[in-house]
């Protein structure tokens, strides 16, 4: 049996562990499934050490892969599905995939993809057929049902969209490539009991498992016992029922799906029982507090958040209670993390100044970029200390509250956007000079894309130009990338040395917002 679902399997059997729209897995079947897709990843090319891709929605084929490469010494990377080929070939590139297991709903994505990556030599469809891929239920009866020997732990290698240029992949130790024994991840996933997982749980998934939140706040629960029910898109009617009718106890949200959640119909929300659910975990982006107030008063005191990234998982958990005692709050660290704050001469902070949050995992736990070693060393203070490239301060209680955010980063719907990727994209069109992007308000989703450009000369801005250049971002980027909206500027404010003031271009929009960027 797979280390990791062996107990569980032995226990109940037949009992379900995953549930999407299509059916269900149990966990004798998880188990057996994990053996096979080991044998199968291995035949393929995929030893320890080796990458694989995944480019799917949310089904239970996921997790089954998410466990074999727990226990093959594999990384997984999980591929975020609005991407256009061009973004996810690079990925493929870049991390050294050799297979790809992709969705039939992003087929011609897929394929178009893969095609141009000569190392990706396997290639796996899910949930229909795509023309030269390996069918999945084929791909996983070529896998003995026997247990693999040498089993190592793997995991998934999640990329990050960073300040300048491409994405990066954030690799850590447990990522797949040593000896290190499949056991650990059931030490990591025992963490979730402290941090409010109940007994018996369920998890609903919600949010796209391409993301490191989702991906941590599911499988992890996952490995401790708690079978996943799972939906594609999220849709909050749906959410009400899926809770109720599955007995729920346990979910990740983002503020986005609080607003929608709480614009439902009276009638409607009347109608949910809730009363299954015993933990919802939030975070991702910046939650309104009015909104946060409003889901404490309709689902009461179950909203816990927490301060994290896929650099640095989970960093600190604030109650509901906590939270209203201490209106601000992103609570205080876990047991297994310690916080200083220092000062850009990287001098400690007292409690109530502000400075650069530096973390440290007492548990060892660290990452590096792939790929790209000058990054990784900006990004540490020393070997295990480490900045996400937050801003805020420690209250004389402990409690850390964010003063400030990553510089320009865009945190639209729970979705980290940077602006240095859609000006590199803006600046290849040939009407455009210079151009800059920023976030500003969108009552929905926190922030939407906004960007400004600056022409070359003879070049006349008007509605057929602006169509034109946001034809040529969707033609380049995600859409959930694409710019809402462009002004064209006469000039875009840069000082002598280059520096562009991009607050010049953003403040006004946020006046009168009572938020702060």
């Amino acid at each position: 049996m797979a280390e990791l679902f062996a107990k569980l399997a032995a226990e109940r059997p037949d009992a379900d562990a995953l549930l999407d729209e299509r059916g269900t897995t149990t966990w004798g079947q998880l188990d057996e499934r994990a053996n096979r897709l080991i044998h199968a990843l291995r035949a393929a090319g995929a030893a320890p050490g080796r990458t694989i891709a995944v480019m799917a929605g949310n089904c239970r084929e996921y997790y089954e892969l998410f466990a074999a490469v727990s226990h093959g010494g594999i990384s997984l990377v999980p591929v975020n599905w609005h991407w256009v080929a061009d973004e996810v070939a690079y990925v493929l590139e870049d991390s050294g995939a050799n297979v790809l297991v992709a969705d039939a709903r992003f087929a011609d994505v897929a394929a178009d993809a893969a095609s141009r990556v000569a190392g990706v030599t396997t290639t796996v469809a899910v949930g229909g057929a795509i023309e030269g891929f390996v069918p999945y239920a084929e791909f996983v009866a070529s896998g003995d049902a026997t247990e693999p020997g040498e089993q190592s732990i793997g995991g998934p290698m999640f990329y990050t969209s960073g300040t300048t240029g491409r994405p990066k992949g954030v690799r850590g130790a447990l990522g797949g490539g040593s000896n290190l024994p499949p056991a650990l991840w059931e030490l990591i996933a025992g963490g979730f009991k402290q941090m409010g997982l109940p007994p018996n749980a369920r998890t609903y998934l919600n949010g796209p498992l391409y993301h490191s939140a989702q991906w941590a706040f599911s499988f992890l629960p996952l490995l401790s016992g708690a079978s996943v029910v799972m939906r594609h898109k999220f849709d909050p009617a749906e959410s009400l029922r899926v809770i109720d009718e599955f007995g729920v106890t346990n979910t990740h949200l983002v503020p986005t799906q609080f607003v929608r959640l709480l614009r439902l119909p009276d009638e409607v929300k009347a109608g949910f029982r809730g009363d299954s659910l015993q933990i919802v975990w939030h975070g991702a982006a910046p939650c309104p507090p009015e909104v946060k107030r409003r889901m404490i008063e309709w689902w009461g005191p179950k909203i816990v958040e927490y301060y994290g990234a896929t650099e640095g998982g989970v960093v600190s958990l604030c109650s509901s209670e906590e939270w209203l005692a201490r209106p601000g709050t992103v609570g205080k660290p876990l047991p297994t993390v310690q916080i200083t704050i220092r000062d850009d001469d990287g001098e400690l902070q007292p409690a109530g100044r502000s400075g650069t949050i530096w973390i440290k995992n007492l548990m060892g736990q660290d990452f590096e970029y792939h790929n790209d070693p000058d990054k990784t060393a900006k990004a540490h203070l020393e070997p295990g200390v480490f900045t996400m490239g937050d801003i805020g301060y420690l209250d004389d209680d402990g409690y850390l509250y964010m003063s400030d955010r990553k510089i320009d980063m865009i945190i639209s719907g729970g979705v980290n956007i940077y602006p240095a990727e859609i000006e590199g994209v803006l600046a290849t069109h040939p009407a455009v000079r210079d151009a800059a992007v920023f976030g500003i308000p969108n009552e929905e989703f926190g922030e939407e894309v906004k960007a400004a450009v600056e022409l070359h000369e003879g070049v006349s801005g008007g509605d057929e130009l602006i169509a034109d250049l946001l034809r040529h971002c969707r033609d380049h980027l995600a859409g959930y990338k694409v710019p809402r909206s462009v002004d064209v500027v006469e000039a875009l404010p840069r000082h002598p040395t280059g520096k562009l003031y991009k607050r010049l271009l953003r403040d006004p929009y946020w006046e009168g917002t009572g938020r702060t960027i």
